[in-house]
């Protein structure tokens, strides 16, 4: 049974940083896509940055959104996602979650494409 966990988020000013994490507990689809979602309060669930691993090259897509702020990597060895969030802007506030895909091997912004997720984590952007 897969089981995600997120940690890392908290209280920032307009312009900090955070590094969420995310370990994969029972996790064995090594290489396959992995991604972080965020959902803000009274909003949709929004797409933010998704990863594969092909052999020795990894690959990401991020959200418009995101894009040159925010970095998604990954620890095979540890397991863990990681998403580090820079110059973070109060519209970069919500819940963050984790999920990840059994079966799809290619990064995908899709939220269909994941059968795991974790419970959130609070990211909070003060103005």
């Amino acid at each position: 049974q897969v089981q995600l966990v997120e940690s890392g988020g908290g209280s920032v000013q307009t312009g900090g940083s955070l590094r969420l994490s995310c370990v994969a507990n029972g996790y064995t689809y090594s290489g396959y896509a992995m991604a972080w979602f965020r959902q803000a309060q009274g909003k949709e669930l929004e797409a933010v940055a998704s990863c594969h691993r092909d052999g020795i090259t990894f690959h990401a897509i991020y959200a418009d959104s995101v894009k040159g702020r925010f970095t998604i990597s990954r620890d095979m060895a540890k397991n863990t996602l990681y998403l580090q969030m820079n110059s973070l802007k109060p519209d970069d506030t919500a819940i963050y979650y984790c999920a990840a895909s059994q079966y799809t091997r290619y990064r995908t912004l899709d939220p269909q494409a994941y059968q795991s997720w974790g419970q959130g984590t609070q990211v909070t952007v003060a103005a």
